[in-house]
Order: C-alpha cells, then sequence, then structure tokens
C-alpha cells in the first residue's frame, strides 16, 4: 500500500466505510489553485463530497465562490459561510418555492440559478415578485452534451434578453457545462474547448452589444477547467469538481491531471467461496455502480481483482492471490465514480498523517435539509 494511504489503527472502523485522506484532499485542493493561478477565478462543484468541512478547507485557501446541483447543496454552502452561489439545475415545480424560501433565508447570499425555457422563467419571476424579493439566472447553454440549454444563437438572445426583462429575475450571465470533453488526448480536448469557447464569447459579445449585461460565465467541468483557465477572459469562473478528491475514472480519463485519490472505501473479506475468489462487503449500497461491474474499484493492493458478481452488500471478485486472505482481512477500494459513491455514505472517517483525526457527515446527501 502507497505510504500517503497508511491506517494505523482500523479497528473502529465499520466497513464498507468511506476514508477521506485528508492530506490528499488539501494536496489536491492546493493543486487546483495552481492550476487557475487565482483562486478567485474559481467556482469548484460541492456535489463530489458534499461536505462542510471541505468546504471550509477552500474558503480557508481564498475560494469564495461555489457551484451546486441541489438545495441541499447549496444550504450546506450557505450554512458554511459561502456567500457566492451558482445552483447550476434549471428549477421547476416545488424547486421555485424553495428557491423563495432560500433567498429570505440568506437574503445576504449571491444565488443564481440556471433556466433554459420560458415557461418556468415565466414562473420564477412570479414567485419571486411575490415574494418581494429577486433572484439572479445564468442561461445554460447547450455546448454539445445534449441534456439541457440552449445552443448559442438567437433563440439563446431571446431568452437571455426574456430574463432580463422580467420582473424578479437578475440576468447574471451564462452557464456553459462542457461534460462531453472528456478525451483523452489533452490536443484533442483542447481543441474541442477552444471551440465551445468561441461559440460562447460570440454569444456574449452580442449580448453586451445588444445592451445586456453578462457578469460571469460559469464554464467547465474537471476535464475541462485546465483550459478554461488558460483563457485570459475576466468573466470565466472555472468549476472543477471531481478532483477535489479525485477517482479511478477521472484518472484514466484524464492522465494530465496529476491529482490523488482522496476517498477511499474500506471494505473487509466476509466469506472465501471458491479458491481464486473473495468476497467483501462491498455492495453497491456502498459504491457507485454506474460503471461497469468490473470497473466500479481498484484496489491497490490486490491490482489483478476482478469483480464478478456485485449484489447491494457483496463483491464477489478473482484474484491469484485470494489463498492470501481470510474472512476480516482488509482491503482499500479506490472508487471509478467518487461523487455518487460519496452520496451513499452518511458520515465519513478522516485520516491525516496515518490517524483517525475526525468524522465528517456527508451534509447534503439527501433531497431535503430545511428549504
Amino acid at each position: 500500500m502507497d505510504a500517503c494511504y497508511q491506517i494505523d489503527d482500523t479497528s473502529q472502523i465499520i466497513s464498507p466505510g468511506l476514508i477521506i485522506f485528508k492530506d490528499l484532499v488539501e494536496d489536491n485542493l492546493q493543486k487546483m489553485v495552481e492550476i487557475v493561478g487565482d483562486p478567485t477565478r474559481l467556482r469548484p462543484h460541492c456535489k463530489t463530497h458534499k461536505m462542510r468541512e471541505i468546504i471550509a478547507l477552500e474558503l480557508s485557501m481564498g475560494i469564495e465562490k461555489h457551484k451546486a446541483a441541489t438545495f441541499p447543496e447549496a444550504e450546506m454552502l450557505a450554512d458554511t459561510g459561502v456567500k457566492n452561489i451558482s445552483l447550476a439545475y434549471n428549477l421547476v415545480g416545488p424547486n421555485i418555492t424553495r428557491a423563495v424560501e432560500f433567498r429570505k433565508r440568506w437574503p445576504d447570499v449571491s444565488l443564481q440559478v440556471t433556466a433554459d425555457h420560458p415557461r418556468p422563467i415565466v414562473q420564477l419571476g412570479e414567485a419571486m415578485t411575490a415574494a418581494g424579493t429577486e433572484i439572479e439566472v445564468l442561461l445554460d447553454l447547450n455546448t454539445g452534451q445534449n441534456r439541457t440549454g440552449l445552443e448559442p444563437g438567437e433563440t439563446a438572445v431571446e431568452l437571455y434578453q426574456m430574463i432580463a426583462n422580467t420582473p424578479g429575475l437578475i440576468a447574471a450571465g451564462l452557464h456553459v457545462y462542457d461534460g462531453q470533453n472528456h478525451q483523452i488526448d489533452f490536443q484533442e480536448r483542447e481543441a474541442a474547448v477552444k471551440a465551445v469557447w468561441n461559440n460562447v464569447s460570440r454569444l456574449r459579445d452580442q449580448l453586451i452589444t445588444e445592451g445586456l449585461a453578462v457578469p460571469r460565465i460559469v464554464a467547465g467541468a474537471t476535464g475541462s477547467f485546465p483550459i478554461f483557465a488558460s483563457i485570459d477572459d475576466p468573466d470565466i469562473e472555472v468549476c472543477p469538481g471531481t478532483c477535489v478528491l479525485h477517482d479511478v475514472g477521472y484518472g484514466e480519463l484524464f492522465p494530465d491531471l496529476k491529482f490523488t485519490p482522496a476517498g477511499l472505501v474500506l471494505t473487509r473479506v466476509i466469506s472465501r467461496p471458491g479458491s481464486d475468489r473473495i468476497t467483501l462487503d462491498l455492495g453497491y449500497k456502498a459504491v457507485a455502480s454506474d460503471p461497469a461491474m468490473e470497473n466500479r474499484c481498484q484496489f491497490p493492493d490486490l491490482p489483478d481483482a476482478k469483480a464478478v458478481l456485485q449484489n447491494e452488500e457483496h463483491l464477489v471478485v478473482m484474484s491469484a492471490r485470494a489463498n492470501e486472505f481470510q474472512p476480516g482481512d482488509e482491503l482499500l477500494a479506490i472508487p471509478r465514480h467518487i461523487c455518487p459513491t460519496s452520496a451513499l455514505h452518511k458520515s465519513v472517517t478522516v485520516v491525516s498523517e496515518g490517524q483517525v483525526v475526525d468524522h465528517w457527515n456527508v451534509a447534503a446527501r439527501d433531497r431535503f435539509l430545511s428549504v
């Protein structure tokens, strides 16, 4: 095992349990700041970890702007002292009422939400006006992922104008997520990101020409944030996320990003069902199951392990070294996808310099906290 994953005493850690290696988190955050050059240009996404303590670490490093996907995440950010939050999710249904409640509870927080359709824009404006308040709205742009947003063009201009003209709403800029840009080759990824930026910058310039303010462009994802960070434009706020904890999947997709996995799952052998198999207490209630079963995690101390069966509470792996393990033996697993893995755990064990130093709640894993 790499020395950075040393845990001197695991006897009181219940498995399967998510372990946060605090020293590695701090190192990843420092690398993130070094890449962008100025922490005021960062708007990291908290969906990866959902923990107040990591937000506090970021604030201590001068990272004051943050991004969320849910109201619990936004609430966690506000409770931790963040004053500038982008809730990068188009609001419909009860979430419009929740936006009003959020604005009333944290009137000193700059909250930006996203929109890409006239109907919720009208509903949001009416709700804010009735409550006697306002909310900032980012126009959500489709950069090629075809998940949400409008393609840069006349329809986007018209909708941004609508946001600016709707009572209760403030046109606050553009939301530019390019999660489809996960080319392994850096030069190919850079070319794709620059193509996205060229379209966005033309739209921004057109909006300004028509007298509309575009105070910010919330741009990028983990794989593209170094490229957006290299663009000399004061309006860009770059949005890394996964690199705070990092994982196997992003390590393979983006080999140019020199981050270290900082969130691992401690698991124990519970059975030896065959000469070449061990069964671990690492079911899909403990590690993200969106990757293919054989790729859901890696074991630094058992690199040849191949998952052959997973259920809610069990993971069976084949290994030529299976005979070396007995029930009760421990392994650390690096998830392929850390973001949903974090959400599977109510709390985490925090390790620094080999010692268990704390336990942190995964505060924003639920769909509802108080607003």
